[in-house]
């Protein structure tokens, strides 16, 4: 969990050729509400995109949304990259279809939290340390 004094500003990113994006687009605008600052990088990114918009923006958080099945190849690349960007502070979430098995391999690798199918707004505003009263819409 955050313990910033401003509004944690987060970029959320589809990362890969998964092109389906209702649900980030919910989320952005849910933690928007929420107070938090979003920065949503869009569809079909490449890992080094991803992590050059982390850097450019000052983010505190990185959220990824994959169901395409890519997690175990995309993120470590994506972890990889944020070190060596220097970006080790940012913290990672996910989202999407993870099976219960990947979820402690990801962890491991840094990620900070995998958010599945039906979690609420309010409990990822909440995680990330948002200001405001989230909208779970």
């Amino acid at each position: 969990m955050s313990h910033l004094t401003r509004a944690p500003r987060i970029v959320l990113a589809k990362v890969g050729l998964d092109g389906h994006d209702r649900g980030v687009k919910v989320v952005a605008r849910g933690l928007r509400d929420a107070g938090c600052h979003v920065i949503y990088a869009g569809l079909w990114q490449q890992p080094e995109a991803v992590v050059q918009t982390v850097g450019d923006e000052d983010a505190d958080w990185l959220g990824i949304s994959i169901l395409s099945g890519a997690h175990m190849t995309l993120v470590p690349r994506i972890m990889e990259l944020l070190e060596a960007a220097g970006l080790e502070h940012v913290q990672v979430l996910l989202g999407g279809i993870i099976p219960d098995d990947d979820v402690p391999k990801l962890q491991e690798l840094g990620v900070a939290r995998v958010f599945g199918p039906g979690t609420s707004i309010p409990e990822i505003a909440k995680f990330v340390g948002a200001v405001g009263e989230p909208s779970d819409d």
